[in-house]
């Protein structure tokens, strides 16, 4: 194996999450797993002393400060960020309120920044780290009854695509992580799901047909959150570990559905999309031939 690295896992208390620290604790690195309530952390990871249990709510700044400052008291360093805390806001979009939607973004969307800004100064200071933010298939396909989570997964995979050219000089590395559907706790009720709290007519047959869907799909999902967390660490210790990187098959398949599509949008109109330049910056223009 190669050298063990400090890794900070948020959200390890449960699902991924969990599965991710326990991977990585096999392969012989340490690891800060945080959590809401680290004694259920603790209680799901047991004992190691390369493990250091700690409080994060990852919407408090003031929590991933002092989760990032725990670990370089512990260990010294971090190698490795892994934003994987998340939870489901699940609804059509004029049933979800707009406060649902600001939480969902809070969690979802800022909860990943306030631990990157807490971790980043320390990775830039030993030029190098390596950030992992876990969006979902749901930040490449919108999909219907999640427009609130899918805004914010897509909203996680603009602002890792961008940050990536940030952080780069100074020998940080970044990878998005889209899994498909994981046999995780995300879609169990009062832990990680919340549903719409309005009610509009219009909605309420496609409502009361959408929530037993959802609720049956929990504890069938084809992927296995085990495998996952050692496929992870299989990417973290790669010497060029990829930008993005597509988890289970469903996902593989959708995504590359999705791309397909979008080359073939593109195809379609191709010749009135390129013909909205300026006249006088065509390829045969006067200006253009002098420049």
């Amino acid at each position: 194996m190669t050298d063990p690295k400090v890794w900070i896992v948020t959200g390890a208390g449960r699902g991924m999450g969990a599965e991710i620290t326990k991977a990585a604790l096999a392969a012989g690195h340490r690891v800060v797993a945080t959590g809401r309530d680290p004694q259920r952390v603790a209680a799901v990871l047991g004992e190691s002393d390369d493990l250091l249990v700690v409080k994060l709510d990852v919407t408090q700044r003031a929590d991933a400060g002092a989760a990032a400052q725990a670990a370089l008291d512990r260990f010294g360093r971090i190698d490795v960020l892994v934003n994987n805390a998340a939870n489901f806001y699940a609804g059509f979009f004029e049933e979800t309120s707009d406060k649902q939607v600001r939480a969902q973004l809070e969690t979802n969307l800022f909860g990943p920044m306030n631990v990157t800004r807490a971790v980043l100064p320390i990775m830039r200071a030993q030029r190098g780290g390596h950030v992992i933010t876990i969006t979902s298939l749901a930040g490449q396909i919108g999909l219907e009854f999640v427009a609130a989570y899918a805004t914010s997964k897509f909203g996680l995979e603009g602002w890792m695509e961008s940050l990536r050219f940030d952080v780069a000089p100074y020998g940080i590395r970044t990878t998005i992580v889209e899994p498909g559907f994981f046999r995780t706790e995300l879609l169990v009720e009062d832990a990680s799901t919340i549903w719409a709290e309005l009610s509009i007519d219009d909605y309420a047959p496609r409502t009361a047909a959408a929530i037993p869907g959802w609720r049956t799909m929990n504890g069938q999902q084809a992927g296995d959150p085990a495998k996952l967390g050692t496929a992870l660490v299989t990417i973290a210790d790669l010497d060029e570990p990829p930008l993005r990187w597509v988890a289970c098959a469903d996902a593989v398949e959708a995504i590359e559905q999705k791309a397909r599509d979008l080359l073939a949008q593109i195809d379609a109109h191709r010749q009135l999309s390129s013909s909205l330049a300026h006249d006088d910056a065509a390829p045969n223009s006067p200006r253009a031939t002098a420049a």
